[in-house]
């Protein structure tokens, strides 16, 4: 197990590696001028060079390469071009709300997926679980923007016309500082993440249950006199989550990198919404630090998934 472990840390380091060393080509070894782009069009050749000079860019590609691996073993993201601000300290300070985002989110679509799924799988062909199949299809052909959006009309512009402020306006309050406002801010955002994900969580798992509630163990438990509940719960829910937990993994660690449409929507100032304005301004530092911890979680994330696995598979541990 051990052994496992060790192998996809090697793999996922390898992961990130490359992850880095894509984003130094996209960004520095591509027929760009670099300096240019940061000092603007009407610069002149000698704050070209300061520029060059102070950023490294007058060097050999190879020696640009090593610095930048370098920094990167030590935590170093660099400065942002515009605000001069450390990226560490850009990203120390949007995570907490990117993290906020994704972990509530991520629980609040595992309970309506998971929950929506068991019950639609329990009934196959029913009523509930045609209604359950129809308004899965009906949220995952839905955008998140738009379901945003139409939150927001809602559940907030039309309850505040009628003088009711159940939710607030866009915003974001720290958890350590006001959970119930916290929490009253994320709810919105929260719900929009849930009803698009969770909509392909109730497919995967109803999909893995009918396949493992046909099974002969399941027909072995019923036999035994085993009640319905926790035939379903206890063995065909245990056996099935394994494709959930898979995506679960990728989806959490996709999301801790940036829900960039939802907290554009919601305004919260979030890893998202500072990756949009990055982009716009092409401050490359901050770009290329979002990038590369994106991949980490995702990494990291997948490890988990490993470890959760092993738990649910015992087959997982030889």
């Amino acid at each position: 197990m051990i052994a496992y472990l060790l192998r996809r840390a090697a793999w996922g380091a390898l992961v990130v590696w490359l992850v880095a060393t894509l984003v130094f080509v996209v960004y520095f070894a591509v027929p760009r001028d670099v300096a240019r782009l940061i000092a603007g069009r009407q610069a002149s050749e000698e704050t070209l060079a300061v520029v060059r000079a102070r950023l490294g860019l007058d060097q050999p590609l190879i020696v640009q390469y090593g610095r930048y691996l370098g920094r990167l073993t030590k935590g170093d993201l660099g400065e942002s071009f515009i605000t001069q601000e450390p990226v560490t300290t850009i990203i120390a300070r949007d995570i907490p709300v990117t993290a906020s985002l994704a972990i509530g989110g991520a629980a609040l679509w595992l309970l309506l997926g998971i929950s929506a799924g068991v019950v639609a799988a329990a009934r196959p062909r029913s009523r509930i679980d045609r209604a359950i199949t129809a308004v899965a299809l009906f949220f995952y052909s839905m955008p998140s923007f738009l379901v945003g959006q139409l939150l927001l009309f809602f559940l907030f512009f039309q309850f505040y016309l009628a003088g009711i402020e159940l939710f607030p306006p866009g915003s974001y309050v720290p958890l350590s500082e006001d959970p119930l406002q916290w929490m009253r801010f994320l709810i919105l955002p929260w719900l929009t993440i849930a009803l698009v994900t969770g909509a392909i969580y109730a497919r995967l798992t109803r999909g893995a249950m009918l396949e493992a509630l046909g099974e002969d163990y399941i027909r072995t438990a019923r036999a035994k006199g085993l009640s319905e509940r926790r035939v379903i719960l206890r063995h065909a829910l245990r056996s099935s989550l394994s494709p959930v937990v898979t995506q679960f993994g990728i989806d959490i660690g996709s999301l801790l990198g940036g829900a960039i449409v939802t907290e554009v929507v919601f305004g919260l100032p979030g890893l998202g919404r500072e990756v949009v304005q990055a982009i716009l301004k092409q401050d490359l530092p901050v770009i290329i630090g979002v990038t590369i911890l994106s991949s980490a979680l995702v990494v990291g994330a997948n490890l988990l998934v490993d470890l959760l696995h092993a738990a649910l598979d015992p087959r997982v541990r030889v």
